[in-house]
């Protein structure tokens, strides 16, 4: 390929800022395509977005000739599917995340990008965000000593939305996401560690519905370890009391501490025991570019980009191990 040709399946709100407008200011990349279901809104976007073509069929927007390369932006429910079409059409994919469902769509999407030979990437851009890689700089050189434990604790707010069946959002229908915003968010939270430290290689969890507003898990709790020996815990609640919302991973070493937002992106604090430092970073206005850089250069053929369908199933395995429990005979 001289130059990646991208359509997108199904251009919503993750694609206006996040990821979209980024194609077309990545040299040798270009947006040529764009669907949605809904033809008003599709053509919407692609007139705002100065994208030359719209589809309501997505297959008729794999088959574009023009087209050389898929993403995937749709509810997770139909990843697996889009992928293994585009991918058996002779089509790189890059997919959201998280990479589908569960671990099981995830293997069958590395099978079919093995077998025809198309790179299958994923959409976990922290690992290109410039806090981010100062974290994994700060632990790579030293500066904490010997990493020991990690420590996980997101909490947020019941949303009005959350409480009404009418008004929830397709994130906590299990059915459409794989689970509730436990899999939405803590995806990119295990997903980053796995960046840090490798794969998790023992998780035990426990997940519950303890506010009664929806059918996915609004509270877990998890351990886990790391091939490397590193343990972690983690505790998520999405119904505590507003003003109680708190977004937090701290990684304690040998000789320091360093705690940073995995969501309220950009200060990163280094804690040893002569004092603090504070880094303070700004991201990219897409916060997906440099990750899509990373993209287009792989299927340029001119380097690897660090989130791969590889690395993004270990993630959903994390997932279904910590809810498999609540979610047996539910599935």
């Amino acid at each position: 390929m001289e130059k990646i040709k991208w359509g997108i399946i199904g251009c919503g709100d993750v694609t206006e800022l996040k990821s979209g407008p980024a194609f077309n200011k990545i040299e040798h990349s270009k947006l040529v395509a764009v669907m949605r279901r809904n033809a008003a809104k599709a053509e919407d976007y692609a007139r705002r977005h100065g994208v030359p073509r719209w589809y309501t069929d997505a297959n008729l927007l794999i088959n574009d000739q023009e087209v050389n390369a898929v993403y995937i932006a749709t509810p997770p429910d139909t990843h697996a599917h889009y992928a293994i079409e585009a991918m058996k059409a002779g089509k790189p994919v890059y997919v959201e995340k998280p990479m589908a469902r569960n671990y099981r769509e995830c293997a069958e999407m590395i099978r079919v990008s093995e077998e025809t030979g198309m790179p299958l990437l994923v959409a976990y851009y922290r690992r290109t965000l410039p806090a981010f890689l100062k974290v994994r700089e700060l632990i790579e050189a030293g500066t904490i000593g010997t990493p020991l434990t990690v420590n996980i604790r997101l909490h947020k707010s019941f949303g009005t939305k959350d409480q009404y069946p009418e008004k929830q959002s397709w994130h906590v229908h299990p059915e459409i996401s794989g689970g509730g915003h436990f899999f939405d968010l803590a995806s990119h939270q295990f997903d980053y560690l796995d960046f840090l430290f490798g794969p998790i290689t023992e998780v035990e969890g426990i997940a519950k519905n303890l506010a009664g507003y929806y059918a996915a898990e609004d509270t877990v709790s998890a351990a886990f370890t790391f091939g490397s020996g590193i343990t972690g815990t983690g505790s998520w609640c999405f119904v505590v009391s507003e003003g109680c919302d708190e977004d937090t991973i701290e990684i304690a070493g040998t000789k320091g501490k360093i705690t940073f937002s995995c969501f309220l992106l950009g200060e990163v604090k280094l804690i040893l025991p002569d004092g603090t430092n504070t880094f303070n970073f700004q991201n990219p206005e897409n916060i997906s570019r440099n990750l899509l850089q990373q993209v287009v250069g792989e299927l340029l053929g001119e380097g690897k980009c660090v989130s791969n369908g590889y690395s993004a199933a270990r993630t959903s395995w994390v997932l279904d191990e910590i809810t498999k429990t609540y979610y047996e005979g539910k599935k």
